[in-house]
Parts: C-alpha cells; structure tokens; sequence
C-alpha cells in the first residue's frame, strides 16, 4: 500500500496513521487529539484554500492546518 502525507489525501479517501513524524509541543498535541499510528482515518472536506483539512477519525470530526498534516504520514486502502 502506498504511503503519503496527510495533506496529499483527497476527499473521501480513507487510510490508516502510520507515523507521526514531529516532536515537542506539536507533536504531543497532535497526538492527544488521538492522532496516532494505527488509527483510521478519512478526509472529510477541505476550506475553499485547501487549509484547514477536516478529518474523521474515531467517529469524531477534527481539523488541521496544513503545517500539522505534513507530519502525518497515511497509508492509503
């Protein structure tokens, strides 16, 4: 399965987190929001500007700003 960034996904794709790719303060937000590897996610929608990118995962909806989602690689399904 190919492996990309969060922000490269498209609408409606589905894949699954396999890496967080940052640390510090970012990275532990990132993963307190339940962004962590081996967990589902989908591409709901994105703004007009293509930032933010919102995202299902674990029945609830987040958004991200681009410069988050460049951190999260994804493997497509």
């Amino acid at each position: 399965m190919p492996t990309i960034l969060l922000r490269e996904m498209q609408k409606d794709q589905t894949g699954t987190i396999t890496a967080v790719k940052v640390g510090g303060e970012l990275g532990r937000r990132i993963r307190d929001m339940g962004i962590v590897p081996g967990t589902r996610i989908t591409i709901m929608g994105r703004a007009p500007l293509y930032d933010p990118v919102a995202i299902r995962i674990m029945g609830g909806t987040l958004t991200l700003h681009n410069n988050e989602a460049d951190h999260i690689q994804v493997e497509i399904a």
